[in-house]
Parts: structure tokens; C-alpha cells; sequence
């Protein structure tokens, strides 16, 4: 990872940060949300399969790009957790996946040069849902509690540089999440 800003900020109390409903008004700035509500479906397979289509228009193309599928499997995090660090793929999208349909967190803030910690928005995916983040938009790893879990990624391959991280200037803490949103 090509670290975009890593000098030390001036030593500041975190500030907390509210999580919310990921719904796809409310993450629509930063991408897409997977689910299967979000899409029309049709029946194929002989009437076995519902086919929920064209979910996310995953981006990947930039520089010679290609699509690469992966299975992340992350380890869980403790509350109260501390925000400091995002990163970026200003190349290509990045979609996560459950594979468990364990809720998780998703961290992310907008497009831009220098994201600021006012700027940082948590939402909490009630494990039926996936994201596809646009590239260039800051995020942080998914966020996993409890147990482990996988995850099924699909981003971008490929020559060029991909992956930025940036250290925020004040630090945000999440303190608690909702036991469940449906």
C-alpha cells in the first residue's frame, strides 16, 4: 500500500462516530448496496433459481484493469474500535460480499484528495447485504465482529498503482453498533 499521509497529527481526542442503516439512498454517494431487494429478479433454471441481476457496475477497467474474484477472510474487532486509517483503489471499484450473512461495518467517506474525519460515515449491513464501493472513495477494511467471516471481494487486477491509505488527522471511535437492522 503506497501510504498517501503518514505523519503523526497533533495529538486530539477521537471523535465518536454514529453508525446507521445501510440502505442504498443513504450509501449511494460511495457506491452500491448488494441485496437482493435492490434488484428485479426473474426465474430461471426450470423455475429453481430467482435471478436477482445487474446488482453493481463494477469498475475495473482503468489502466489495463481487470476483474479478480477473492475470498477475504477477516478476523473480528473489539468495541470500542478506533478509526485512523483509510484507503483507496483510484483503479477500479471493490465489492464486498458476507459469505456468512454475518452483519458487518462499512466505513467510508467521499472522494477526494484528503478525506476529513467530518467527512467519515459508518453504516452497518445487517449481513444480507454487500457493498460495491466506487473507486476513489475512502474506506476502511470490513469490519467484523463476533466470529470470523469471509467475504466474497471482487475488484480490480492489474497494472498501476491501486491502493492508497491515508491517516486521519483525528482519530473517530465507534463505541457500539445496533445488535441488529433488519
Amino acid at each position: 500500500m503506497a501510504p498517501v499521509n503518514v505523519s503523526d497529527p497533533p495529538s486530539l481526542a477521537a471523535l465518536p462516530l454514529q453508525v446507521q442503516a445501510l440502505t442504498r439512498h443513504a450509501f449511494a454517494p460511495f457506491g452500491e448496496v448488494l441485496e437482493k431487494a435492490a434488484g428485479s429478479h426473474e426465474t430461471i433454471n426450470y423455475g429453481y433459481t430467482l435471478k436477482f441481476a445487474d446488482l453493481a457496475r463494477i469498475d475495473v477497467g482503468a489502466e489495463s484493469g481487470r476483474t479478480a474474484v477473492h475470498i477475504y477472510h477477516s478476523l473480528p474487532v473489539t468495541l470500542p474500535l478506533r478509526i485512523e486509517f483509510l484507503e483507496r483503489h483510484p483503479l477500479g471499484s471493490q465489492a464486498f460480499m458476507p459469505l456468512q450473512q454475518k452483519p458487518f461495518l462499512v466505513v467510508v467517506a467521499p472522494a477526494s484528495a484528503a478525506p476529513k474525519a467530518s467527512d467519515v460515515q459508518a453504516f452497518f449491513s445487517n449481513g444480507q447485504q454487500g457493498v460495491n464501493i466506487q473507486k476513489g472513495v475512502w474506506h476502511h477494511y470490513q469490519i467484523t465482529f463476533g466470529e470470523p467471516a469471509d467475504y466474497l471481494v471482487i475488484d480490480r487486477a492489474g497494472p498501476g498503482g491501486n491502493c492508497e491509505e491515508f491517516k486521519l488527522a483525528q482519530a473517530l471511535v465507534i463505541e457500539r453498533v445496533p445488535d441488529s437492522w433488519g
